[in-house]
């Protein structure tokens, strides 16, 4: 019986990666923290143009229309949910995700209540400019928020 037997050849890629070296995953924590730390700023900003954006919508006066500005109400409240889901403001996308859940469930042969949009966009700022401390505020704002869900979707209080 004749065995072949052949050196294997390492590649550089499997050199590379046996060798010790790169950062420990805690620094590497501490260094995307800190990247993402300068781009709060901005994220806020994003959030402020689209609430302000989601409070200019007017009611419409067709149903064509309607659903171009449930639409466009829809669009900012999901901005305002990538913009604020890195940073952890959780009580912001809870509410714009609140609101795009009652367009979602709007009906489309019956008028949309149009005050929802506003409300949203009134809690959306409130919540803006509470304190980081104000906790309780944040609580009762979010389940008025969810109230109005409860209150125009039918069985989303049994899920609940």
């Amino acid at each position: 019986m004749t065995v072949i037997t052949h050196n294997r050849r390492r590649s550089r890629l499997s050199t590379l990666i046996d060798q010790p070296g790169g950062v420990s995953a805690g620094v590497a924590l501490a260094q995307a923290k800190a990247n993402l730390a300068e781009m709060e700023a901005r994220s806020r900003a994003v959030i402020e143009e689209q609430v302000s954006a989601l409070a200019a919508l007017q009611p419409a006066s067709s149903p064509e229309e309607t659903a171009r500005l449930l639409d466009q109400a829809y669009d900012h409240s999901s901005a305002v949910i990538d913009a604020a889901g890195p940073f952890e403001l959780k009580d912001l996308c809870a509410a714009a995700a609140n609101l795009c859940d009652l367009i979602d469930a709007a009906p489309e042969d019956r008028p949309f209540d149009w005050r929802i949009v506003t409300v949203h966009a009134q809690a959306l700022r409130l919540l803006l400019t509470l304190p980081v401390d104000a906790a309780e505020a944040r609580t009762q704002v979010l389940a008025s928020l969810k109230d109005v869900l409860k209150a125009k979707v039918p069985g989303v209080a049994q899920s609940d």
